[in-house]
C-alpha cells in the first residue's frame, strides 16, 4: 500500500488549487496567531481575576482596595471597580450603575476583539475548500473527456488535487471553531464575574448610604 506523499500532491497541483491553499494558509496562519495570543491573555486574566476577588472581599474601603489593585494590569475587573470608585459618593446610585455598567461594556469589548476573525475563519475557511474541491473535480473530468482511455490511474491525480483543498479548508476551520468556542465560554465567564462586581458595589454603596 502507498503512502500519501503530501509534497508530491502538492507539486502537481493546479494554479488555481495553489491560489486556494494560499488563502487557506493565510487564515490559518492569522487564526492560530490570534489563539495564542488570546489564550496567554485570557489566562493572566483569569489568574488576576482570582487575585482581586480575594482582595475584594478582604478590603474594607473602596479606596483601600484600590491601592491594592494596582499591580493588577489585565483583569477587566479593576477598569469597572475603579469607575465605580471614582464616581462613588459623587453621583445617585444610577448615575453609579449606568457608569459601571458603561466601564464593563468597554472591557468586553476590548476581550471580543479580533474574535470575529476566528468566526470567519471557522465559516468560510471550508467553503473555500470546497471551492477548490469543486474545481479540481471539474479540471479532472475535463481531462478525463479528452483522454483516450478513461482509467483510474488517468483520474487520480486529479481527484487528489480536488480533494486536498478540502483538506486544508478543515485544518483552518476546525481549530477556530474549537478556539472561538473556548474563548466565548471564558469571555461570557468574566462577564458574570463583571455583573456580580457591580451588584455586590452598588449593594456597598447603598448600605453605605443608607447608614
Amino acid at each position: 500500500m502507498n503512502e500519501l506523499n503530501l509534497i508530491e500532491v502538492l507539486r502537481q497541483t493546479t494554479p488555481v488549487t495553489r491560489f486556494v491553499l494560499a488563502v487557506l494558509l493565510i487564515f490559518s496562519v492569522w487564526s492560530w496567531a490570534i489563539i495564542l495570543s488570546k489564550a496567554l491573555v485570557l489566562r493572566k486574566i483569569r489568574r488576576e481575576s482570582e487575585t482581586f476577588w480575594k482582595i475584594f472581599r478582604r478590603g474594607k474601603t473602596l479606596s483601600e482596595i484600590s491601592t491594592a489593585l494596582e499591580t493588577l494590569r489585565f483583569t477587566p475587573l479593576v477598569p469597572v471597580f475603579n469607575a465605580a470608585a471614582e464616581k462613588s459618593g459623587t453621583v445617585s446610585a444610577g448615575a453609579l450603575q449606568r457608569a459601571v455598567q458603561r466601564a464593563a461594556a468597554a472591557q468586553l469589548t476590548r476581550l471580543e476583539k479580533r474574535m470575529n476573525f476566528l468566526a470567519t475563519t471557522a465559516s468560510v475557511a471550508p467553503f473555500i475548500g470546497l471551492f477548490g474541491t469543486v474545481w479540481g473535480v471539474m479540471t479532472s473530468f475535463a481531462g478525463l473527456a479528452n483522454a483516450n482511455t478513461a482509467t483510474l490511474r488517468a483520474v487520480a491525480p486529479g481527484i487528489a488535487d480536488a480533494l486536498i483543498a478540502t483538506a486544508f479548508g478543515l485544518f483552518a476551520a476546525i481549530p477556530a471553531v474549537i478556539a472561538y468556542n473556548h474563548f466565548v465560554y471564558q469571555i461570557r465567564n468574566l462577564g458574570g464575574q463583571m455583573d456580580d462586581l457591580q451588584m455586590e458595589i452598588l449593594a456597598a454603596v447603598e448600605e453605605r448610604t443608607a447608614v
